[in-house]
């Protein structure tokens, strides 16, 4: 069972559906579409569009404001160019919607997709489903690239180079 999680926990009611040939949304849902599709459905606004990991999230320029949310595919836990999809579509392209990840979500990988600027996560995982829900989410010290989303810590660094 997949289970909707963000920052305030689980979303009860998530009315998001990745659209495939066999699945369409309902009338009280709202649809995923593929990048192609949703590139095709000119001047609609309030989709969703699902980025797949050989994508180029490069496209969506200019059509950032149509968009409510882009859910980035973790199709492996071993493959993380979703990772870079998410940290471009907040660092370079602006986007300020919702970004969630979708997939193979490992509780280790949270925090990381959360730097990158991932909002919230499809997970179906049953160790990370359990952690979630007890509200132990890994943590991360020390933090030595840029990211999408700054330390919180006060008095820490974003980010660190060493020489």
């Amino acid at each position: 069972m997949t289970k909707i999680w963000n920052e305030s926990g689980f979303v009860a009611d998530d009315p998001w559906i990745i659209e495939t040939e066999e699945v369409q949304a309902g009338s009280n849902e709202k649809a995923i579409l593929g990048l192609d599709a949703f590139l095709a459905k000119t001047g609609e606004t309030g989709l969703g569009v699902l980025i797949n990991p050989a994508d180029d999230v490069r496209r969506l320029e200019g059509h950032l404001d149509r968009l409510a949310l882009v859910a980035v595919a973790f199709p492996a836990f071993s493959d993380g160019r979703a990772f870079s999809h998410a940290s471009l579509l907040r660092s370079r392209l602006g986007f300020t919607g919702e970004v969630r990840a979708v997939g193979d979500v490992l509780i280790d990988q949270i925090p990381l997709m959360l730097r990158c600027g991932v909002d919230s996560f499809a997970v179906s995982n049953a160790t990370a489903l359990k952690r979630l829900a007890e509200n132990r989410l890994p943590g991360i010290d020390n933090h030595y690239q840029p990211t999408a989303r700054p330390s919180q810590d006060v008095g820490s660094y974003s980010w660190r180079r060493r020489a």
